[in-house]
């Protein structure tokens, strides 16, 4: 195992309720390496964050780890299934309903 999955393992099960739902994918590309995270639909917002907070820290230490090891290091969170997408209905909204929450 790389020190780049190893660490981004360690950490998110150390952080979640369900680690052994914990599925980490590591690709690399000429762009380096990029490590897929996948959790448990109830684990999101202990790795998300309050806005986004954790996550950034845990990429910010995994392009640490990259730095040490010569490798450029991104993460990438999957959505799951039936999980929520924030603002995904604000570009569904028309202009009377925009309009409208202004006044």
């Amino acid at each position: 195992m790389e020190h780049d999955h190893a660490y981004l393992d360690f950490t998110i099960k150390a952080l979640v309720d369900n680690p052994d739902a914990v599925v980490i994918a590591r690709s690399v590309d000429e762009m380096g390496v990029l490590l897929t995270l996948t959790v448990a639909p109830e684990d999101m917002g202990k790795i998300i964050g309050k806005d986004g907070n954790i996550a950034k820290a845990i990429r910010t230490l995994l392009r640490v780890v990259g730095m040490k090891h010569n490798a450029r290091v991104n993460l990438k969170i999957n959505e799951p299934l039936g999980g929520k997408h924030f603002g995904s209905d604000e570009g569904n909204r028309t202009l009377e309903q925009v309009l409208g929450d202004i006044n």
